[in-house]
């Protein structure tokens, strides 16, 4: 299926309006007595710092955020539920439809903290009741997606598998699949995944397939569920071989199979000792071309552990799903403007910069990211000296409330994504804790008031 921002993902008849907190439509109500509602303003998604001290963000989920705020609308149902809001209110959400403008970051793209992810221009009220869904979607989707980047940066060229469907809820497993293969993952367990976003599935047998073969005194025979499978799959399937002694498992593997298995998958051990000793083993066995595939528990570090040892694919589940260890990308969506009037919140360790905007970076001759400049919305491009290129980052993304037509698919996300990651100076790409490598600097901006 196609991932354009205007795909289905799901029946056309969805609504999102109570993905949302209640202090949304008690705010909505207020303006609407006061007229506050109906005032022009202006709503920005950026995060002030990144979780866990990374070096760099990946903006996920732009495609889902328009059709979420497409579908942000109140079924009678809804309506009869909300008992807390007066009749004027509930005939506002009745005929709710968002008619603003949307610009921001295009999916795949690099940020950093204080870049404007996501400017959403309308009337208070239009805009105030779309924060939830937009917070939800870009921080779960940015927090996998960025966490992916940073694991296939680690795997150095060797593909990964996303197989975390288990340790999520049933619908973000396949959200976080999404991100992951934005970010470079090759494939996915996840069969709704790939039905809903046309991602390669993958998969073949777990230990469970293994245990299932026993003798008729009860003893286990490996060779039979490992015979089983080859029949079924073909030789170029990828064998389980810890399930008892990995050594025998091996041997039992090449023994029904051939050299010409094209894969032995490893799920438990010191794998870097273990990939070792297996790597020697099919070659001794002269299974040259059979794929060791390792699991269990990976995250950035132990693939980055791994990358001197013969391993040549991983499959990550726990780590990838959850963000690993950083579960949302910190993410806030703020009031920036009203009436043309710059607001922010100056509240310590929260102080904002006020005002619409948009980015631009520079870079140098040899195509490495220098600076992130953020100026007012309606300003003219900032100048920069003659020997940087210079990249828009803002792109018209909603106009008049329909989503811009050309957007780019998940395909094109995921391989500009892999394109511009290049583009960081090589400390952006640690796994370390430590500074940012671009720093983002603020550009026509009048001090608060």
């Amino acid at each position: 299926m196609n991932d354009s921002a205007s795909a289905v993902s799901s029946p056309a008849s969805r609504s999102t309006g109570l993905l949302t907190d209640k202090y949304e439509l008690t705010m909505l109500q207020a303006g609407l007595r006061d007229g506050t509602a109906h005032r022009k303003a202006a709503f920005e998604v950026f995060a002030r710092r990144l979780p866990g001290e990374r070096r760099y963000g990946v903006v996920a989920g732009i495609p889902r955020v328009l059709k979420a705020i497409e579908d942000f609308r109140f079924t009678e149902d809804q309506l009869a539920d909300l008992d807390f809001l007066d009749e004027q209110t509930i005939e506002y959400l009745r005929n709710y439809r968002f008619s603003g403008q949307v610009d921001g970051y295009r999916e795949g793209e690099l940020y950093f903290p204080n870049s404007p992810l996501l400017t959403v221009r309308g009337t208070f009220g239009e805009c105030v009741i779309l924060e939830t869904v937009i917070l939800s979607i870009m921080n779960a989707d940015s927090a996998v997606a960025s966490a992916a980047s940073r694991m296939v940066v680690a795997a150095d060229g060797r593909p990964i598998i996303e197989m975390g469907s288990r340790r999520t809820h049933e619908y973000a497993a396949v959200t976080a699949t999404r991100a992951a293969y934005l970010a470079g993952f090759t494939s996915t367990s996840n069969l709704e995944a790939a039905y809903r976003y046309g991602i390669p599935a993958s998969g073949t047998a777990a230990h469970a397939w293994t245990l299932a073969h026993v003798n008729d005194d009860g003893t286990p025979n490996e060779e039979a569920a490992f015979r089983s499978q080859i029949e079924t799959d073909g030789v170029d399937t990828t064998l389980l071989v810890d399930t008892y002694d990995i050594t025998k498992g091996v041997e039992t593997a090449i023994k029904v199979a051939g050299t010409e298995l094209g894969g032995v998958r490893i799920d438990s051990g010191d794998l870097g000792a273990v990939t070792r000793r297996v790597r020697k083993q099919l070659d001794d066995l002269g299974a040259h071309n059979t794929r060791i595939v390792v699991s269990s528990d990976l995250d950035e570090f132990s693939i980055a552990g791994l990358r001197g040892d013969p391993v040549d694919g991983y499959g990550v589940g726990t780590s990838v799903v959850t963000g690993s260890g950083e579960p949302t990308a910190s993410m806030v969506y703020k009031v920036v403007e009203v009436e043309g009037h710059p607001v922010a919140k100056r509240s310590s360790s929260k102080r904002s910069v006020g005002g619409a905007k948009r980015a631009i970076r520079t870079h140098r001759s040899t195509g490495v990211a220098l600076e992130e400049i953020v100026f007012p919305f309606d300003a003219e491009q900032p100048e920069v000296p003659s020997h940087l290129t210079v990249r828009e980052l803002t792109v018209p993304l909603m106009r008049d409330g329909h989503v811009v037509e050309g957007l780019p698919t998940l395909e094109e996300s995921r391989a500009f994504l892999a394109e511009i990651r290049g583009t960081l100076p090589w400390e952006g790409l640690a796994l370390s804790k430590g500074d940012v490598p671009v720093s983002t600097r603020m550009v026509g901006f009048p001090p608060a008031k």
